[in-house]
């Protein structure tokens, strides 16, 4: 059963280069290009600034423009190929992109020059996303090196890495022991979720979703998939409610809004 993810661990264990994202796109098409070119202007003069070439990208990155934004951090590294930060940047641009692959490698470029626990576990993330074994090896490095700091962290790689694998009986295990080592962990019951869903174990992601839903009432990607479980089952008053309870918690929700939009759409034209 193939599902679809909003998003994935490693949004919430970057390092993001601003402390948020604007969703809507700049409508001053001249006023944008005149921000630009005064910030190129000043880069040219404090080229060592990190702040203001993070200033730029993040523009590009705001209006959802991946393409000058991947341009301008290549770049920046034509000039400052050692920059950890740079490349970390260009990862979270690529993942944010859809490529994963060229997430992973600007990750381990990265971490060359700028090793942090944290990033490593960003990579580890993504090599369980592609079955890479080198997740669990990064898994046992930080239980090695930092024995119980990051231990929810290395079950939730495992966890990932066995779903992966379509070995779904050990990514429960291991997504059960996240939710006991830190009962608050969203992730974790999402993807526990999301497992039992790939078993067609609806009843039970239900179960799993709605613990999720009460200890963080604003759980929009619980709702979603509540009301994916909840179509599965036919009940789709509550899979309409589910819908609509992600979009009130983050109005930008695509996937949510097209759901619920295919459900009354639905019942329109069986009318």
């Amino acid at each position: 059963m193939q599902i679809l993810k909003k998003t994935f661990f490693i949004i919430i264990l970057l390092f993001i280069f601003s402390c948020g994202r604007n969703k809507l796109k700049s409508t001053n098409i001249n006023e944008s290009k005149n921000l630009e070119d005064s910030t190129f202007k000043l880069i040219d003069k404090y080229p060592d600034s990190i702040l203001l070439k993070e200033n730029i990208i993040q523009k590009y990155r705001d209006n959802e423009d991946y393409n000058n934004a991947i341009i301008t951090v290549d770049n920046f590294l034509k000039k400052d190929s050692t920059n950890g930060r740079l490349w970390n940047i260009k990862a979270v641009l690529h993942f944010e992109n859809g490529d994963t692959l060229k997430s992973i490698e600007s990750f381990e470029k990265e971490l060359i020059y700028l090793s942090s626990p944290t990033d490593s576990i960003s990579l580890a993330t993504l090599y369980a996303e592609t079955k890479n074994s080198k997740a669990i090896e990064i898994s046992n490095q930080l239980k090695k090196c930092y024995f119980f700091k990051y231990e929810k962290e290395t079950e939730f790689i495992n966890g990932l890495y066995n779903y992966y694998k379509n070995d779904y009986m050990n990514a429960l295990v291991h997504y059960e022991k996240c939710i006991a080592i830190d009962y608050t962990f969203m992730e974790a019951y999402r993807e526990k979720a999301i497992c039992l869903m790939s078993q067609n174990k609806f009843k039970e992601a239900i179960a799993t979703l709605n613990k999720a839903v009460v200890l963080k009432n604003d759980f929009d990607e619980g709702y979603y998939y509540l009301g994916i479980c909840y179509e599965k089952i036919k009940n789709i008053e509550l899979a309409k409610q589910s819908y609509g309870k992600a979009i009130l918690y983050s109005p930008n929700y695509i996937e949510a809004q097209q759901a619920l939009d295919k459900l009354n759409n639905s019942k329109i034209e069986n009318k």
